[in-house]
């Protein structure tokens, strides 16, 4: 049941102007990104920024990625090399995060950074996002909507269903398109895969690598690096060939289960519904979920990311 302190609106003019008053006045509010819903606030209002650490119960030394309307405004915060600037044109707007030197005048409240040098920023695709950055006029920190470390929210009710009354609106505009979180490069080094592929990074720069295992303790130098993340309450079995008798099994291709991430084998659906899967096992009666075998090529590498990081115990 939705809590009468949360208010779920779907997209529109009036939608997000409410947005809007929320996030000038220091509360941070859901709205729908390309990739899954972000809980937004004001970057530069640090109230706002404490707003949403406190909403997710996240880790003070964990950072958080900035929205912003187009490249200009990112030149803004942090300083762009040539290899940041295209990527950037090549990839903006999209699910594309870079981690770049923030800029002494940025304005970022000093919480979004977790201290760091460094600033992730985004240009988001989704049409409520870019709404409510031109709303605000303000760069928007973002990071999922959902508890610390728990499944990512791909609906408005998965929002809604983690956070209730710790947030006070919603902005619902369905399911998200690419279900999994943005891919993040700091120079030519994946820090966390997404919908942006290493194949696709490689065609602009061939030597774009992976970075190093995600750190377990408060090492984290960008948003994305705690090696336990997106998890369900249940235990999670990855590369399950047949469940056992306690276990909801999420399949994939020809192996069939209670669910399934895309019958057919394909990758970019099975992307799209990872998060709602494991919503569905996580409220289901079994005790257990199992995840069928995943391909690792393409977008399939960032899955294999997230149910790694789901996973980890």
């Amino acid at each position: 049941m939705t809590s009468p302190n949360l208010r779920i609106l779907p997209y529109g003019t009036a939608a997000i102007a409410e947005a809007a008053a929320l996030v000038e006045s220091g509360a941070c509010v859901a709205v729908p990104t390309e990739t899954v819903y972000g809980l937004a606030a004001d970057a530069t209002n640090a109230a706002g920024v404490a707003a949403i650490y406190a909403a997710k119960g996240r880790p003070s030394f964990n950072p958080l990625i900035v929205h912003v309307p187009d490249l200009a405004a990112a030149e803004r915060i942090a300083t762009m090399d040539a290899d940041a600037r295209s990527l950037a044109e090549r990839f903006w707007p999209g699910p594309l995060t870079l981690v770049l030197p923030l800029r002494a005048d940025a304005g970022i409240a000093p919480a979004v950074t977790a201290g760091l040098g460094t600033v992730a920023l985004r240009v988001p695709r989704h049409r409520a996002m870019q709404a409510l950055l031109r709303a605000t006029g303000k760069p928007l920190a973002a990071p999922s909507a959902n508890a610390s470390n728990h499944i990512s929210p791909t609906t408005a009710e998965h929002v809604a269903a983690s956070l209730g009354p710790r947030v006070p609106l919603i902005v619902d505009d369905g399911a998200t398109a690419n279900g999994l979180e943005s891919t993040i490069v700091h120079g030519r080094t994946v820090l966390r895969p997404g919908p942006v592929t290493s194949a696709e990074l490689a065609a602009l720069f061939p030597d774009t690598g992976r970075g190093a295992a995600p750190p377990t303790g408060d090492k984290v130098t960008a948003p994305g690096q705690l090696a336990r993340h997106y998890a369900p309450r249940k235990p999670l079995r990855l590369h399950a060939e047949a469940a056992e008798p306690d276990e909801w099994l999420i399949g994939f291709g020809p192996i069939a289960g209670e669910d399934t991430l895309s019958a057919g084998g394909d990758l970019n659906e099975a992307a799209a519904n990872l998060f709602a899967a494991l919503h569905r096992a996580d409220a289901s009666g079994r005790p257990r979920i199992a995840v069928a075998p995943i391909p690792r090529t393409g977008i399939g590498e960032a899955i294999h990311d997230r149910l790694a990081r789901a996973a980890h115990r």
